[in-house]
Formats: C-alpha cells, sequence, structure tokens
C-alpha cells in the first residue's frame, strides 16, 4: 500500500470465518493505510471441502442467512455506532471501531452469487453486484433482477463484471493463443475437474459449468466469448478472445448492459495485462485510452494456475 497511490485493493472477508466486528476493524485499518482506496469483496464459500476445512459446517441458505446478519453488524459499525445485534447465527454486544474508515459511509461492498438468495442480499446490502461472464443476454437479465429487487428496498446498486482476457492484434493470433492455453489439457484431467466442480452448491459454478458441459468441440458460447479456461478452474470461466477491436466491442456491449466495474485477469497475468493496456486501452474511453503504452514486459517465470481448486502446477522438465 505505502508504494502505490492509485490501485485501489480488492479485499475479500468470508462471513462465517470471522467475526464482523473484527473484519470491521480490520476493513477501517486497510481504508486509512490506503487513504480511502480499499474495496471489500464479501465471499459467501461454494465449496463444501474447502468450507469444512475453514471451520464452517453450513448450507448454502445458512451460510447466506450468516452473511445477512454479518453485514448488518458490520456495516453499523463501520457507521460509528455501537452495535447491539442478537440474530440467528451471530450476537454481539456493544461492537463498535475505535477508528472510522476514510470512506463514507464505508468501503464500498462488492458481491457476486446467482442463487436468489444472493440476489436478494445484493440488493439489500451491497454496493457493488459482480457476475462472471455469461452470454450478455444471460447476464441482462441478473442484472434486471436485482436492479428490481434493490428498487423495492429502495435502493440502487452497481454492477460489476469478472472475465478473463485474451488479446492479440489480429483475431486469428488471439484464438491461436486460447487454443494454446489448453493444448495439453486431456479430456481425463477435465473430467476429474468437473467432477470436482460438482461437490460445489454454488449456483454461479453450476451456471459456469453448463456453458461448456464439460465439452471442447464449442467453447465460443457468444461473440468472441469463450468458456475454455472454465474446463479446468473454478470461478470465472469465461475469457474476452480477439482483437483489440473486438474485445472493446464487447466490453462496450456489457457497459450497455448497465455494467461499471470491470475486472479482468490473464494467463500469464503479467503479460496479458501489458498486452491489454497496451492493445486495448487506446479504445477504451479516459482515462484508460491515456495510460497505454507504459511499462515493460515481464517475461520471466514461474508461472501456473490451480487446476480444480485442488492441483498445484509442476515445473515442466525436459
Amino acid at each position: 500500500m505505502p508504494l502505490t497511490e492509485r490501485l485501489r485493493h480488492l479485499v475479500a472477508i468470508r462471513p462465517g470465518i470471522i467475526s464482523p466486528t473484527v473484519s470491521a476493524r480490520m476493513a477501517a485499518t486497510l481504508d486509512r493505510l490506503s487513504n480511502g482506496r480499499l474495496l471489500i469483496n464479501v465471499v459467501t464459500g461454494g465449496d463444501p471441502d474447502e468450507n469444512r476445512g475453514d471451520g464452517i459446517f453450513l448450507d448454502h441458505s445458512e451460510r447466506y442467512e450468516v452473511t445477512d446478519e454479518f453485514l448488518k453488524i458490520w456495516r453499523r459499525v463501520l457507521q460509528g455506532e455501537s452495535v447491539d445485534f442478537e440474530g440467528k447465527h451471530l450476537q454481539v454486544q456493544n461492537a463498535k471501531a475505535l477508528y472510522p474508515p476514510v470512506q463514507k459511509p464505508y468501503p464500498p461492498l462488492y458481491f457476486g452469487g446467482s442463487s436468489e438468495a444472493a440476489h436478494e442480499l445484493a440488493a439489500e446490502q451491497v454496493d457493488v453486484y459482480l457476475t462472471w461472464g455469461e452470454p450478455p443476454a444471460a447476464v441482462a437479465e441478473k442484472l434486471a433482477d436485482v436492479r428490481e429487487r434493490a428498487a423495492r428496498n429502495g435502493r440502487t446498486v452497481k454492477f460489476g463484471i469478472r472475465l478473463h482476457v485474451i488479446v492479440r492484434e489480429t483475431a486469428e493470433e488471439a484464438w491461436k493463443a486460447a487454443d494454446k492455453l489448453i493444448e495439453h489439457i486431456s479430456d481425463e484431467t477435465i473430467a476429474a475437474a468437473q467432477k470436482s466442480f460438482s461437490r460445489f452448491d454454488s449456483e454461479g459454478q453450476r451456471r459456469m459449468a453448463a456453458l461448456h458441459d464439460g465439452r471442447r468441440d464449442n467453447l465460443e458460447i457468444s461473440p468472441n466469448l469463450w468458456v475454455g479456461v472454465g474446463l479446468v478452474r473454478g470461478g470465472a470461466g469465461t475469457a474476452l478472445v480477439g482483437d483489440p477491436q473486438q474485445v472493446a466491442e464487447r466490453i462496450k456491449e456489457y457497459a450497455d448492459l448497465g455494467i461499471e466495474s470491470f475486472i479482468f485477469s490473464g494467463y500469464p497475468h503479467l503479460e496479458e495485462a501489458y498486452r491489454f493496456a497496451g492493445l486495448v486501452f487506446p479504445l477504451l474511453p479516459e482515462p484508460y485510452a491515456s495510460l497505454a503504452g507504459r511499462g515493460v514486459t515481464n517475461l520471466t517465470g514461474p508461472f501456473g494456475e490451480m487446476i480444480a481448486n485442488d492441483v498445484l502446477p509442476t515445473k515442466a522438465t525436459a
């Protein structure tokens, strides 16, 4: 944090693992240290095995109940209240934070989920609702549902999307890079990954898996929207693939639906970030257009990504 001035930090919190009061104090501290650059990503958890390893033995609906109670306490504490709360899962007395955050009323809350419980929670308590990359029509339906629920609560919610990007100077090069990314993944590995994901009780993960159904023969599910990453990666499994103009057009397509926050990544992370900045930034509105062409790409390793949240990358041997 002390080495950056504009970079904003999206930090995950996991209701059910940490006390809402302790989490609120930590958020206030980080927000003060960064001079108001903290963003909070609320994660309810969708992998039962991981949840049990973290000490959470709750089903899907119970986790959302905990998250709802957690945020009611967390938000009030960061607004300077001394909170007494007794819920089904959480209870606090005189909960408070002595030092307030810089951002008012508190660091913005980001949250993603595709179930009805998730949409209701977003409508009632969060600031930015995040979706994983789905075809624009499906994203539009989700946004409309959250908007309607928020309006019934007298609120408005902003929207964001989480995507990978594979951009090259030509579309042909981009699609070759996409194919190369998964060329060494065997059918057995894909089957093992999909079996692992099937244990999740996440509606979002179910929707990601349904986009490809574990098959690699039809991975472009919408213009320039590729689901190859989701064959072996949990969570965000879609990527924008194409030349700079195509990628910029797809971004605008999502922006026209109401998406304001775009959370991108690529493989390798740093190299794709530089490509995106150099090739796509000039085609985006300010301030991004003026940021294009800065920096030097790091071509050194190591590189790798976990498969199915379980299998670590191994060093290649000759």
